[in-house]
């Protein structure tokens, strides 16, 4: 989980990497809270055993010792829980994560995939635009040539009518 972390963008690695390190300090924390009521259950148990070797009642002894014995069980337990139930939302918060990352990934494909398309569009539009003033500059070039056409029929037409009708 690590190494997938340190792999993604710096802006979300550094977020990852922040919760990473709380639940692996919250998982030492609850390791080190672990190891200390055990070794304080044993280290009470042993203190106990020796203080009550003095003792005459063997039944008190044993009531004793099954009483701590249930009770250290149950906080073993309860630790136990507590683990269980980090690892769970470790793993939720994971996955979350991963969720998240895959959305991001989809968006942004989206949004390249958009920009691209826009480029084409762009470079279409600038190629019609020039296709279009070509078109106009013709187009203008072909109505003063037809222009010039008739006017130079029209003055033949009306030189041959003149020099016709003068003789």
């Amino acid at each position: 989980m690590d190494l997938e972390a340190r792999s993604l963008q710096p802006n979300v690695k550094a977020v990852l990497l922040a919760k990473l390190r709380e639940y692996k300090s919250d998982l030492n924390n609850l390791k080190s809270e672990h190891k200390r009521l055990a070794s304080a259950n044993s280290n009470q148990a042993a203190r106990d055993d020796l203080l009550e070797s003095g003792m005459a009642d063997a039944m008190s002894v044993s009531a004793n010792q099954r009483g701590r014995l249930m009770m250290s069980t149950e906080r073993l337990n309860e630790s136990s829980d507590r683990i269980k139930e980090s690892r769970r939302t470790m793993l939720e918060t994971e996955e979350l994560g991963v969720s998240i990352l895959q959305d991001l990934h989809q968006q942004r494909q989206s949004l390249l995939h958009a920009n691209d398309m826009l480029h084409g569009v762009d470079d279409n539009i600038s190629k019609s635009k020039k296709i279009l003033t070509n078109m106009s500059r013709r187009m203008s070039r072909n109505k003063w040539i037809i222009s010039s056409v008739i006017v130079v029929l029209v003055v033949a037409i009306a030189l041959i009518l003149y020099f016709k009708l003068s003789k």
